[in-house]
């Protein structure tokens, strides 16, 4: 058994398998990045080591880094986790060569299921059938646009290299098929170092399901049943669940047959997931691709089996034979997992940033998590920041519980997915286990919007909290003390009046600001006024107003305040209304506005001041959590002004790009 274990890799998955190190009495070792050196997983270990700056390429994504780390702590072995390196056989074989324990299957069947290409032909011979596509070497643009034609629209256009939705476009006509190539490549390289592509047929409304298996170095090959992943969102899983629901027993047993027959054909020697597709009215599921790794997901197969997938990783990593064989693997009651990211579900699942200020877990949930109160959530990563699992005798007692635990589970701060998690699990298309992976849309159909009754309380309370912050005398030169309107109280030396702008959601409200005798002060804004009293202690806040007493927590910086009172979130910009010159006023609620649509790095910028554009050109391409955007310009006319630059981090709702329109060029 190894006695030291060196985890290349960050967050919940981190945290989860040093769990299983303590009670095996495993030392660990948590790598970190320079964003990371305060992270939940690093407070975790035994020992941290750092292995480079901020950004994946230049630390979790270097093999010789994580090899050196490796060697200065003396590590037995490595476990490389999900994502990141999981998956690439370079530091399999860097371990083989310095004689340290990799935690997954061999180098060289990494290699041989990791490309999708590769995987899908290896599946053939073992007579395991796919969705039909593309899967040649020629990789020049003409020669996936001819067979895109060939193989017709609606169609998916895939990273070979990868997995977790990077590099993945869906084209449903042949106008927007070279930019969805163009932007899977970027996605590709920049995830996974490897631009190929391949494309498939489109499923539309397909169930995604997976097999979980496990093979050991002394060919034993097992399936641990199967899981429904069909929940998703940009083509990345949101919901998943043990076993699959209201899926026929003959359909059940083509997918473990094949899940093990797959693993049987390459020796398959650790943990790792075969994933199929199921078309609608079908009754053969179609191959996907294999993980050759530990699933984001495989809490719900522990939960029904009652094993420790990690566990059994290390064990099979360290030569021994499976702990179970086929016969011994039983499966008993029903296990949801639902993935907490930062990101707003509102709108359209935009990654989220900023600190976390309140942190506060449900008490019967399993909650496997890479954040606590403090932690710091960056664009450098995935937005995944918990996952919520709940299990029961029957699918109806875990769906209750995760509705129930997900209304207790309270992150204050980054926008999260949980109010979205609780409408999706209680929806009855959900409840019914008739999800596919259209789920969402038609769940949906106008998009999932939270209900907000105390936005304009909320945007209130941030106008006051803003306010409070100033120095008392506010004598200090600034865009707030240069306001006509602002007055000061003698004896106070508070503010009586102000007027400044909110910005929230892309809207700019007029908010005027009053002292009252009694107190209070009011906040003015188009709908009428609002009398409050703003109490706050650190980073918690009690509002008052209407004979109602409100909590929650908040974050301010110069600019910004974001408010979660009452379990809802308020992000908005504040600005005195003098700082807001007519030229930006009108540039940022006008159609020739290019704006960031989510918080993220500035990849390309394509456009020069003077330049010509046309409507729906790109002009700015953003990274966000590894997922790239393309902006366009919305109207034809001249480039007035570029505000960014490629490398530069940029919050959501900032302006990129000005244009004018032809007309007034």
């Amino acid at each position: 058994m190894i006695g030291s274990l060196l985890i290349a890799n960050r967050g919940e998955i981190a945290v989860r398998i040093m769990r299983t190190c303590r009670r095996l009495g495993i030392r660990t070792i948590a790598a970190y990045s320079d964003a990371d050196r305060d992270a939940l997983h690093v407070a975790v270990a035994d020992e941290a080591i750092r292995i480079g700056p901020a950004a994946a390429r230049d630390s979790y994504l270097r093999p010789e880094a994580i090899m050196q780390a490796a060697a200065r702590t003396g590590a037995d072995g490595i476990h490389p986790g999900y994502g990141f390196l999981s998956e690439k056989p370079d530091l399999a074989r860097l371990c083989l060569a310095e004689k340290r324990v990799f935690v997954g299957p061999s180098a060289d069947r990494i290699v041989a299921m990791g490309p999708k290409i590769g995987s899908k032909l290896i599946a053939a011979r073992a007579g395991v059938p796919s969705v039909p596509g593309y899967l040649g070497e020629d990789q020049s643009t003409k020669r996936l646009a001819d067979e895109a034609e060939r193989i017709g629209y609606p169609l998916m256009v895939k990273a070979s290299a990868g997995g977790g939705g990077k590099g993945m476009r869906r084209v449903f006509q042949r106008a927007d098929l070279i930019a969805a190539i163009d932007l899977a490549r970027q996605e590709a390289e920049a995830a996974f170092g490897d631009p190929s592509l391949l494309i498939e047929k489109l499923v539309t409304r397909p169930r995604h399901l997976e097999v979980q298996i496990a093979g050991d170095k002394h060919g034993n090959v097992v399936h641990l049943f199967e899981r429904d992943c069909s929940v998703q969102r940009n083509n990345q899983k949101v919901l998943e669940e043990a076993p699959a629901p209201n899926l026929d027993p003959v359909i059940r047993a083509k997918l473990l047959d094949r899940g093990v027959a797959l693993a049987r054909a390459i020796d398959y020697d650790n943990l790792g997931t075969v994933e199929f597709i199921l078309e609608e009215a079908s009754s053969d599921p179609w191959f996907l691709e294999m993980n050759t790794r530990l699933q984001v997901e495989h809490p719900v197969t522990e939960a029904i089996t009652g094993f420790d997938l990690v566990e059994w990783q290390i064990r099979i990593a360290s030569g021994e034979r499976l702990p179970a064989l086929q016969g011994d693997i039983r499966e008993s009651g029903h296990a949801i997992e639902a993935r907490v990211t930062a990101e707003r579900a509102d709108q359209d699942f935009r990654p989220d940033a900023g600190r976390i200020v309140g942190y506060s877990e449900p008490r019967h949930l399993r909650i496997d998590s890479g954040v606590a109160a403090g932690s710091a959530v960056t664009l450098f990563y995935d937005s995944l920041l918990a996952k919520a699992i709940a299990s029961g005798a029957t699918r109806e007692i875990a769906c209750a519980k995760l509705a129930a635990g997900l209304r207790e589970y309270s992150v204050l701060g980054p926008a999260t997915t949980i109010p979205f998690l609780i409408d999706a699990v209680e929806h009855p298309i959900f409840a019914a286990g008739k999800a596919t992976t259209s789920f969402i849309a038609d769940a949906f159909p106008d998009g999932w919007k939270v209900a907000r009754p105390q936005a304009r309380l909320a945007r209130a309370a941030a106008a006051l909290l803003m306010l409070d912050a100033l120095p008392l005398n506010a004598q200090a030169p600034s865009a707030w003390t240069r306001l006509s309107g602002f007055r000061i109280l003698g004896p106070a030396g508070g503010l009586s009046e102000t007027r400044l702008l909110a910005i929230e959601e892309g809207k700019t409200v007029a908010l005027t600001v009053k002292a009252r005798s009694d107190g209070e002060r009011c906040v003015v804004d188009d709908e009428g006024e609002i009398a409050l009293k703003v109490r706050s202690n650190g980073n918690s806040v009690e509002v008052e107003a209407e004979e109602r007493v409100l909590r929650g927590v908040f974050e301010r910086t110069d600019t910004r305040v974001r408010l979660t009172l009452a379990g809802e979130t308020c992000d908005v910009g504040l600005q005195a209304e003098v700082a807001l010159s007519a030229g930006s006023a009108a540039g940022a609620g006008g159609s020739g506005a290019v704006l960031a649509t989510m918080p993220g790095v500035v990849a390309e910028v394509r456009v020069s001041a003077g330049d010509a554009v046309d409507a729906g050109q790109i002009v700015v391409v953003l990274e966000s959590m590894k997922l790239f955007s393309s902006l366009k310009a919305e109207i034809a006319g001249v480039v007035a002004d570029v505000s960014c630059q490629p490398g530069e981090t940029v919050m959501a709702g900032k302006r990129l790009v000005l244009i004018e329109p032809k007309a007034e060029a």
